[in-house]
């Protein structure tokens, strides 16, 4: 029987310290347009303003002096966009307060296109990270956009890369090493990856999340890397000769007869 009460009481412990915990946190909750922040993938479309309402649940002890209310998208760990709206207020403790805004997302198109992991945020007065919620947001943004012409840069660099290192491979002008080899093709593939991770993204079917990022990227490194190493080795003796880099080398005969 002590053993049971034991567990039990384990039990409980682990039941009520989250619950403790989480009653001491500040969290948010959410909406654009009514719809719920975290639920579903977000629409943000440039073409029109959005009602963002935010309501901030203040579990401490303290009051939490809220100044400023952040959107923002991020990709390989880049920001693509960012809004910050000055909306102060305070919450007291153990209350919650709603505020709501309209945002203007006029600009959104000239910097981001397709689906993007986005932050919503509250700020205090000192600009630090109060209470975040995070959701996918799908951008209905241009493809000359900023993200859109970064994705494009990066398929122009793997392909340049590509091109190099099999041009370098059809003219047998790879290194002898084939760790070096495979070095020489590895840029290639990430480059390829980052392309996947990027189209992905702008087609709407996956966002660049880390958990799709790495997959991605070291699959397509690792191939690249293990083509390079497995390519031929240029053997000098199928180079043609220039006739322009020879010498001819005139050698005495016996007797002194040149």
């Amino acid at each position: 029987m002590s053993s049971v009460g034991l567990l039990l009481l384990c039990g409980i412990f682990l039941g009520v310290v989250p619950a403790h915990a989480a009653e001491d946190a500040v969290t948010l909750d959410a909406t654009v347009d009514g719809t719920p922040v975290g639920e579903d993938e977000l629409l943000l479309d440039p073409a029109r303003s959005s009602l963002i309402t935010v309501t901030v649940h203040n579990g401490t002890n303290t009051v939490r002096h809220i100044k400023t209310i952040r959107l923002s998208g991020t990709a390989l760990a880049l920001t693509f966009f960012s809004y910050d709206t000055t909306v102060p207020f305070d919450v007291p403790a153990k209350q919650s307060v709603t505020r709501g805004f309209v945002l203007d997302l006029g600009q959104l198109g000239g910097q981001a296109t397709g689906l993007l992991p986005t932050e919503l945020e509250v700020l205090d007065t000192n600009r630090e990270l109060v209470a975040s919620i995070g959701v996918t947001g799908d951008v209905r943004g241009s493809m000359w956009s900023v993200y859109g012409v970064f994705g494009l840069a990066v398929f122009g660099l793997t392909a340049l890369a590509w091109t190099g290192a099999l041009v370098a491979l059809a003219r047998r002008r790879l290194p002898a090493n084939r760790w070096q080899r495979a070095m020489r093709f590895l840029p290639a593939g990430v480059g390829t990856g980052l392309v996947a991770v990027i189209s992905l993204s702008v087609l709407r079917i996956m966002p660049p999340s880390p958990a799709a990022e790495i997959p991605f990227i070291l699959g397509a490194a690792a191939a690249a890397f293990a083509l390079g190493y497995l390519t031929p080795h240029p053997d000098v003796d199928d180079f043609p000769l220039d006739p322009e880099s020879t010498q001819r080398i005139t050698r005495p005969l016996p007797g002194g007869v040149a």
